[in-house]
Order: C-alpha cells, then structure tokens, then sequence
C-alpha cells in the first residue's frame, strides 16, 4: 500500500484542531463527545485523513465507554497496531496503514466472535454509505 504522506502545515490546513489533534498528535476526544459514537446507520467508516476504509457499521457495538467501537477488522490490512506506553498504561495503539493516522487503541474485553473491542475517535473516522 502506498503511504500518504503529508506536511505538517498540509495537514494543519486539512484538519480541525480537534482531527488534527487527534490523528496527528495521538490525542483522544473526550468520551461522549464524538459524532458517531451513538451513530447507528449502515456504511463503512474510513480514515478522515486519507479515506481508506476502516471498520464496517455491521460490526459496531454499543460498548458503553462514548467512542465508537468495532470487535472486528473487515480490512486487516489497513489497520496497524503497535506498543503504547503512555500515560503509565500498557495499550495497544490502532493507526491508518496509509497515512499513520492515530486512530484509537485496541482491547480484550470485546465481544464474541473475537473479543476485541477497537476503541476509536470519532474524530478519526468519516461514515460513507456502502458501496
């Protein structure tokens, strides 16, 4: 997969302050605060920062925690996970495989089939109806 890969100020001039933050600095909204945590419609949601598609609506649960959350990967590919030690927590971090986007972060308390539940900003995400 080719990378995108942009400026800083490319992307300061795409972004909000809040997306910006988010994906390019590793920051996290605050729970309940993100557009399509309680979003229910069909579709598959991609990176806001390069449009790759991330996580299908089929998949999204209600989690309880105020971000969107998924327990499975239709695109293992485009997702990658690595280390997070921040903030005195041992955590695994979820990024765009195209564009290093921060996403979210990864847990072992979702449900069945794969009890995994992918913790994502919505701030990261855009909604796009299915193809």
């Amino acid at each position: 997969m080719e990378k995108v890969i942009k400026t800083d100020a490319e992307w300061r001039a795409q972004l909000s302050e809040e997306q910006y933050r988010v994906t390019r600095q590793g920051g996290t909204e605050c729970s309940f605060s993100g557009a399509l945590w309680n979003e229910h419609r069909d579709g598959v949601f991609h990176c806001l920062c390069c449009d790759l598609p991330l996580f299908d609506a089929q998949t999204k649960f209600e989690s309880g925690t105020g971000w969107p959350s998924f327990y499975q990967l239709p695109y293992p590919d485009h997702i990658i996970e690595r280390a997070d030690h921040s903030h005195r927590m041992i955590r695994t971090e979820v990024l765009c495989a195209r564009c290093d986007a921060h996403l979210g972060h990864v847990f072992n308390d979702g449900p069945k089939p794969t009890g995994l539940r992918y913790c994502i900003n919505s701030a990261a995400l855009v909604l796009k109806a299915r193809a």
